[in-house]
């Protein structure tokens, strides 16, 4: 892409934590920042990713299905060590390219999602490189103002996975792709990227209630002993959401995947967190915001 376009899309992804229009708009896209293999420079490029599980994703190295590598690339493989900007969060990472068997189970999962990968293959001679962003561990650097509006981006950014994925069932049943059918598939089922997208949304989910329950509700019930109401039924939500996270994964790692009823367990969950969420900011932004100022 021209580096104007990539500059465009680079500050609207900034300006409205990770949300953007244009040819990436209702997609995944993170913001990779790189070493030049050459002149040591920053370089930023706006790139769409897969989800791999917790702490991994996935980026392509298609370069539209051009003869040579793109410039990210050739940065990766000459220094491994970037900065992935995903929305919500901004965090370092090490770049490991895939190889063998592994790059064509990921690239064929790639494909299986958007048959638009396939093509970028099909005009080149190269073979399109996949590469995993591990993220190293250490606290994530969160793009908000406060702790309050902290809280609310990374809701956001689990409103927004989950409008993804639930656009991708949709456009799968639509195109009539391998596991559309209503519980007779085996294997991945409702396909395997997708399956992969499901399941780490629900890891992050778990994770994130996890953290809220051990730190920040006992911190503010130390504190504000007055929220004790609004804190046991956030507690009980919880409870609530993991049960629905539960039956999503157990429906998804199913040998037979109904995928009518994976868009049903969805949109139960989303009904469910997306009440939990605007509760939670109701109640508790505002005090967050208090307590900083």
């Amino acid at each position: 892409m021209p580096n104007e376009f990539n500059q465009q899309i680079i500050d609207e992804f900034r300006a409205n934590g990770g949300s953007v229009g244009g040819p990436f708009e209702g997609g995944r896209l993170l913001l990779l920042t790189t070493t030049g293999a050459r002149s040591g420079a920053r370089h930023t490029t706006p790139l769409a990713y897969l989800p791999d599980g917790a702490g991994r994703v996935l980026v392509i190295a298609s370069a539209g299905g051009a003869p040579k590598d793109p410039d990210w690339f050739r940065n990766l493989v000459a220094r491994p060590r970037a900065t992935v900007e995903a929305g919500v969060f901004t965090y370092e990472a090490e770049a490991v390219v895939l190889e063998g068997a592994e790059r064509d189970a990921a690239f064929a999962r790639a494909v299986e999602g958007d048959p638009g990968w396939a093509d970028y293959q099909a005009r080149t001679e190269r073979v399109i490189p996949v590469v995993a962003l591990d993220e190293i561990p250490g606290p994530p650097d969160i793009r908000a103002d406060s702790f309050g509006a902290a809280i609310k981006a990374v809701h956001d950014g689990f409103r927004r996975e989950l409008a993804v994925i639930r656009k991708e069932l949709g456009e799968q049943a639509a195109a009539g792709r391998p596991g559309t059918g209503t519980g007779t598939e085996t294997g991945p089922g409702i396909g395997a990227q997708l399956r992969v997208n499901c399941l780490t949304v629900c890891q992050g989910l778990r994770i994130h209630h996890t953290g809220e329950d051990a730190g920040m509700f006992p911190l503010l019930a130390d504190r504000r002993p007055e929220l004790a109401p609004v804190l046991g039924r956030l507690r009980e939500e919880h409870e609530r959401i993991a049960a629905l996270i539960g039956e999503l994964q157990e429906v998804l790692t199913a040998e037979g995947v109904d995928a009518v009823r994976v868009r049903a367990e969805v949109e139960r969950l989303t009904d469910e967190l997306e009440s939990h969420l605007r509760y939670e900011e109701e109640q508790l932004v505002p005090v967050l915001d208090a307590m900083q100022t």
